[in-house]
């Protein structure tokens, strides 16, 4: 029996940040049209951290773009219901669409090197951001500027203002990419794969310091990415994403702990960790589907060691066997 759903988790008392029902999302060509993102429904609270895992090619990033209508708009229809502080983000126009992004909901995207611009400074970048959405003067937003980059915590602050971002090390051009992001206090970050190109300590640094800016703040955040122990470090909520679809999710200790889908318990299995020297790891078999061949029924379980006949034929729905933790696979009671 279904008990709740990601849109609908009982004892909630303030209204979502992000309520996405049944989203879709396809780029459509004169060769093919692919089916990025199949029907994904959930929802956010204000302070709360949800994380999107699965493979590369799963839809993450799509489903992340859809959210601020990121993507091409001649080649994409995106269908469903898209809501970010009660405003229908699909039924806004270009002007009202300038004014969401950056001002109310921000992104973080997972290279810096490429979505800062390389001839104007760090300071410049962040100060133009506020003065577009906040009016204020350029002395203003020069201060604020410096205090963004005392927050993320970048050395020798004042100095980096003039710095162009080629100037900038990996893990500063990412704090500076944060400290754009926040300039104008948004109540919903989205963080795309953020820390995927630092190496592990500076990785953690950066986790560590948005885990700590999104509390201070009280942002709700939605994170992507590939990685379980990043997922674990900071996530409230876990959606495991395959084929466009979340095919698992739930409070992050339980997904973690108890790993309901065939998929997310492959991921668990061959993910490297310290207990595994000089065994080989279980690897999940096959590669992820063709988005614009999608087959008929379970998108895994042409990889799935479980698979059944109905497996291939039937979509599997979404089955609860305790309140909050959703799985679809016909061997999960619920």
């Amino acid at each position: 029996m279904q008990t709740a759903t990601l849109t609908e988790r009982p004892g909630t008392a303030t209204a979502p940040l992000v309520s996405v029902r049944d989203m879709t999302v396809k780029f459509v060509s004169k060769d093919a049209t692919v089916h990025a993102v199949n029907g994904v429904t959930f929802s956010l609270d204000p302070g709360e951290v949800l994380v999107i895992l699965g493979e590369s090619g799963s839809g993450k990033s799509v489903s992340l773009r859809a959210l601020m209508r990121l993507l091409p708009p001649r080649k994409t229809q995106i269908g469903g219901t898209v809501q970010v502080a009660g405003q229908d983000v699909l039924a806004m126009d270009e002007a009202a669409l300038t004014d969401l992004r950056g001002g109310q909901v921000a992104m973080i995207f997972q290279e810096p090197m490429t979505a800062l611009d390389p001839v104007f400074t760090i300071g410049q970048q962040i100060a133009e951001t506020i003065i577009r959405h906040e009016g204020v003067s350029r002395q203003a937003a020069d201060a604020r500027a410096l205090e963004l980059l005392e927050l993320v915590q970048i050395p020798s602050a004042k100095r980096r203002l003039g710095n162009y971002p080629h100037e900038l090390s990996g893990g500063l051009r990412q704090r500076a990419m944060i400290s754009i992001a926040l300039a104008c206090r948004p109540k919903l970050l989205l963080a795309d794969e953020p820390t995927t190109a630092l190496d592990a300590t500076v990785q953690i640094q950066i986790l560590l310091l948005l885990r700590k800016l999104q509390t201070e703040l009280g942002m709700g955040v939605i994170f992507v990415t590939h990685d379980l122990g990043v997922a674990g470090e900071i996530a409230d909520r876990v959606a495991v994403m395959y084929a466009g679809r979340f095919i698992e999710s739930g409070p992050v200790s339980e997904v973690m702990l108890r790993p309901l889908h065939p998929y997310t318990q492959g991921l668990m299995n061959s993910t490297v960790h310290a207990g595994l020297r000089g065994t080989r790891l279980a690897a999940i078999p096959g590669a992820p589907p063709n988005l614009a061949r999608l087959p008929t029924g379970c998108a895994f379980a042409p990889r799935c060691a479980y698979a059944e006949d109905v497996c291939r034929s039937e979509l599997p729905t979404e089955r609860y066997p305790i309140p909050e933790h959703m799985a679809r696979c016909i061997r999960v009671d619920g």
